[in-house]
């Protein structure tokens, strides 16, 4: 099974997706879908860790790579779901080199990092070697306020991060109090030149988007990691849609905002 470095070290972008529902069964289709790696949010999504560990279990038998986003930027948080056999962790709201730092060394054992050595289940997947699980476990920091993409160069250049996942938006919100920015050029700007700081830095430039055409896009002009809305969101659009063709007033809107 093709694991989630090798993923995106490969010439073609990953494309992923998101779960916000704290469901095994929701997890497990999307991973049969064909997503390169699918990701449970315990940050903004109804999932707390005793639902997240069985969904990565219900993922591995899938072929997509478990990514686990955490809530918040605390040493314990990446430790305790990479033990729990997440492939990659995103830490969210990094805006200095110094965070970027803390995010990296807790995904990591000694000396690299302060992971605590404790492979319950996680020694039944990628084993139980210190170096060699260092080297496959994936960081990934999230990047997405003013002061972040100010940034960009330090985070990047942080020893430890492997990525960038670009969260479009909290970056508008911190741009302008609301999603207004959303789709505007200083909005681009910010995200290219976090790209931009990504191939300076030799790191996989992440972001997450409104769905497959957005996806492509960003895949187009350089993301390596795109993830295609959550499933909260295809649910909702979906359901919208079909009950507009069942009251024959046509196919309801769908959302345009990365969670839908």
């Amino acid at each position: 099974m093709t694991g989630l470095r090798e993923r995106l070290a490969a010439p073609e972008p990953a494309f992923g997706g998101w779960c916000t529902l704290g469901s095994q069964f929701s997890a497990e289709l999307l991973g049969h879908v064909g997503f390169d790696y699918v990701c449970i949010d315990c940050q903004h999504g109804l999932i707390d860790y005793d639902a997240m560990w069985p969904m990565i279990q219900a993922l591995r038998g899938t072929g997509a790579a478990p990514v686990v986003r955490v809530p918040f930027n605390q040493t314990h948080w990446p430790g305790k779901v990479l033990d729990a056999g997440a492939e990659g962790v995103i830490v969210p709201m990094v805006n200095t080199r110094d965070e970027a730092a803390a995010a990296a060394a807790a995904c990591r054992y000694a000396p690299e990092g302060v992971r605590s050595f404790g492979p319950v289940r996680a020694g039944l997947l990628l084993g139980d070697d210190p170096p060699a699980v260092n080297r496959r476990v994936v960081c990934l920091v999230m990047i997405e306020t003013v002061r972040a993409v100010e940034n960009a160069d330090e985070i990047c250049s942080t020893p430890g991060v492997d990525g960038i996942y670009v969260g479009p938006a909290d970056l508008a919100v911190s741009m302008t109090g609301s999603l207004a920015a959303m789709g505007s050029k200083e909005h681009a700007d910010a995200i290219e030149t976090v790209r931009l700081a990504c191939d300076r830095h030799g790191v996989v430039p992440g972001i997450h988007t409104s769905g497959g055409a957005q996806a492509r896009e960003y895949a187009d002009a350089g993301f390596r990691m795109c993830t295609l809305t959550t499933d909260a969101a295809m649910l909702r659009s979906y359901a919208r849609e079909q009950l507009g063709v069942a009251r024959g007033a046509g196919p309801g809107s769908a959302g345009r905002g990365p969670y839908g």
